[in-house]
């Protein structure tokens, strides 16, 4: 196993067969925080808060002119906590809420779209640089990624960007580490923790005139706090620059990861309450796991045309091989997606009045084969899984185009208008091909979806922006949800879709020391999917009805200099929602009028970071999240909960080139027993209680230790 990340590293460097690239470009060249990051400590005072930089999905480069909600987390922020859990990171933004059962059982909703999905993330679309994070069945997956590897971060809440598809609840924008110092830096990380946390993360990077270069190597492992959660993990990264000049460059980017993570599921309310460490019998029992080997890679080239014309191009690949044994079935896949894209960015004027322009198109396949197992665990001895006889074999391919187009016209210094429409049309292939007596070959098709959106902006002064924008998203439904019962296509299945209005400010005051934000929004999803339970862990989609998702979100980031070597940094960031079944029957049933199953209606967050001279500096976060309906009858609920995360570390250059940097923190200091994660509607097999509840971690503790060298 061990040599495997290294035989995909000559593959990436001899054969060019994974491609490596970042076509979203300087996500954020200077921080709300800090104007410069280390890559080590990510500590630095700064002397003001300075104007944030966002990606080229955006038609314009400015955070304060986007007429928008977009959260955005720095190198520093990412790395505020133990560099292995991202979730607290995530959490830290406004109408964000990721819910981690483990390390790799998580679910992200947006301003409570994804709340509803039974397992994972979906509803939201996701971008390591220019690869798709998210598969063609809907699948968002981001904790793989090792967060010391990532430059930035940006969540876009709501459908609001006509330039990344589908995705009712937004997207998330990760943008791999480049080398940014001349010359060569080695780094070597290791932190260690409560619960056997071991990580370790070995980086390498080269930038030049013409060039660059930045490759890591990370493992990191757990035992975990419950019984039957061991998680290990490795991986290999690789992102760079080539043929750099005054009109054009070519990105690479490529990442193998190896996973296997023991799985402990979810128990129930007497479990969790009296013996949280505990795993749900049955997982214990088969000693439940998934594994897998990952791919991702990319190429991407920008140039100038011409003086007002610019393009983008870039073509990715990412594929999975995974193997996971479950209590009621063992299931296997291959994975592969590949695609391309290109996009052109223009500008020019009408008369006065300046306008730029982004318009592109997209294309992405994805498939997959394989099938599921009989498990004998049972007839095992007490020694777990045990491969049995084949129950079921299937191929299925998705591939969507996307095209897209946004327009900027600036109608006076402080007046904008912006446009944009996305036209999408996906088609997907089903072939069952085990058990003989459910062979099948089928196509469907949904019909073309248009998207379009509309934005007014109005600026009192350079650093104060208002808008207003009205926009059109869709979420296409799974594999899964558009099968039957007995597997076959439900060609009744139609795309969630819904229309969202919304109002912000955005303004820089007290001389640039302080920068809040505020939206209001309004969003009514038609069509809403359900999972419907057919089975021993089989649901089945419905379109159920319709959702209203309403609510105030607002921020705050203070920089308080002191003295020139001593800042004081605090935050807040809250969330304030009503998230509500419309009209919403299943069963039979009437839920309509209760309360969105799986989300919160108000978190509250906090924190501040204080750097002191020498080198020291503090950082503690404190997250309030109220209580959370977990079945659509809103009978039983996930109490409400607060949680406070500290870290204090020390960072110095001891010599010229060489950096050195010791950290320890503790999370969950008030030691916290509440719910980390929750499965909506579950229900009891054989008479057994349902299990709702993933324990979250009690008390822990970690520490890091980090030497770069630049030479």
């Amino acid at each position: 196993m061990t040599i495997k990340p290294f035989i995909f590293l000559l593959i990436l460097i001899s054969v060019g067969k994974s491609f490596g690239q970042d076509t979203i470009k300087n996500i954020i060249k200077d921080s709300i925080h800090y104007d410069f990051v280390d890559r080590v400590s990510g500590i630095k005072i700064t002397t003001e808060l300075q104007p944030v930089t966002i990606s080229n999905y955006h038609i314009n480069d400015s955070l304060l002119n986007a007429p928008a909600s977009i959260g955005i987390l720095t190198q520093q922020q990412i790395q505020r906590n133990n560099n292995a859990d991202i979730s607290p990171i995530l959490n830290t933004l406004p109408g964000v809420f990721m819910q981690s059962g483990a390390i790799n059982t998580n679910r992200i909703s947006i301003r409570g779209i994804g709340a509803h999905t039974q397992y994972g993330t979906n509803k939201i679309r996701a971008f390591y640089g220019s690869i798709p994070l998210t598969s063609g069945d809907s699948e968002t997956t981001i904790e793989d990624i090792d967060l010391q590897m990532i430059d930035n971060i940006e969540v876009i809440k709501g459908p609001l960007s006509s330039l990344y598809g589908a995705g009712l609840g937004g997207a998330i924008l990760i943008n791999p580490a480049h080398a940014v110092t001349d010359g060569s830096r080695a780094m070597v990380s290791t932190t260690i923790g409560s619960y056997g946390l071991v990580k370790n993360t070995v980086n390498y990077g080269l930038n030049t005139k013409k060039s660059s270069l930045n490759l890591s190597y990370h493992k990191l492992e757990t035992d975990g706090y419950r019984a039957n959660s061991h998680y290990n993990r490795e991986g290999v990264t690789l992102a760079g620059e080539l043929f750099r000049a005054e009109k054009s460059k070519l990105t690479y980017f490529g990442n193998y990861t190896y996973m296997k993570a023991y799985i402990p599921s979810s128990v129930n309310k007497a479990t969790f309450e009296n013996n949280p460490q505990a795993a749900a019998p049955t997982w214990a029992a088969a000693k439940g796991y998934e594994q897998y080997d990952s791919y991702l890679g990319g190429l991407a080239y920008d140039w100038q045309v011409v003086d007002w014309l610019k393009n983008s191009t870039s073509i990715f690949i990412n594929a999975k091989d995974s193997y996971e044994p479950r209590p009621f079935d063992i299931l296997a896949q291959d994975n592969t997606a590949y695609g391309a894209r290109t996009q052109f960015f223009g500008d020019f004027s009408i008369g006065k009045m300046k306008s730029n322009f982004i318009a592109g198109l997209e294309y992405f396949k994805d498939g997959f084969s394989g099938g599921t197992f009989t498990n004998l665990y049972e007839d095992n001895n007490g020694n777990g899984t045990l491969q049995g006889s084949r129950l079921t074999t299937s191929e299925q391919d998705r591939n969507f185009i996307n095209a897209f187009a946004q327009l900027r016209v600036q109608l006076s210094k402080k007046f904008e208008v912006q446009g944009g429409v996305n036209y999408n049309k996906t088609k997907f292939d089903l072939n069952n091909t085990f058990p003989v007596e459910t062979q099948s070959d089928e196509s469907y098709s949904h019909n073309g979806i248009w998207s379009p959106q509309l934005s007014f902006l109005y600026k009192p002064s350079p650093l104060q922006t208002l808008y207003a924008s009205v926009s059109r998203g869709f979420s296409l439904p799974s594999v899964e949800e558009t099968l039957t019962a007995d597997g076959t296509i439900n060609s009744e299945i139609k795309p969630e879709n819904g229309y969202n209005f919304e109002v912000g400010g955005k303004f820089y005051l007290a001389d640039k020391n302080l920068y809040a934000e505020i939206s209001a929004y309004h969003m009514q999803i038609k069509d809403l999917l359900v999972a419907q339970r057919v089975g021993d862990d089989q649901y089945v989609g419905i379109n159920a009805g319709e959702t209203l998702h309403q609510g105030i979100e607002a921020s705050v980031n203070y920089n308080w200099q002191v003295t020139e070597k001593f800042a004081i940094q605090p935050y807040a960031a809250a969330s304030v929602g009503n998230y509500e079944f419309k009209e919403f029957i299943n069963n039979d049933i009437d839920y309509s009028g209760n309360r969105l199953t799986g989300v919160p209606n108000n978190k509250i967050n906090s924190g501040i970071t204080i750097t002191i001279p020498h080198g020291l500096y503090f950082s503690a976060d404190y997250y309030y999240t109220s209580r959370t309906p977990i079945d659509d009858a809103n009978t039983v609920y996930s109490d409400s909960y607060s949680l406070i995360n500290t870290k204090l570390g020390w960072k110095q250059e001891l010599f010229k080139g060489f950096t050195t940097q010791l950290s320890a923190g503790i999370n969950n200091v008030t030691n916290t027993h509440y719910a980390s994660m929750v499965l909506t509607n579950a229900t009891g097999v054989n008479g057994a209680a349902p299990r709702y509840y993933y324990p979250g971690l009690p008390t822990n503790y970690y520490t890091n230790i980090a030497v770069s060298y630049l030479f």
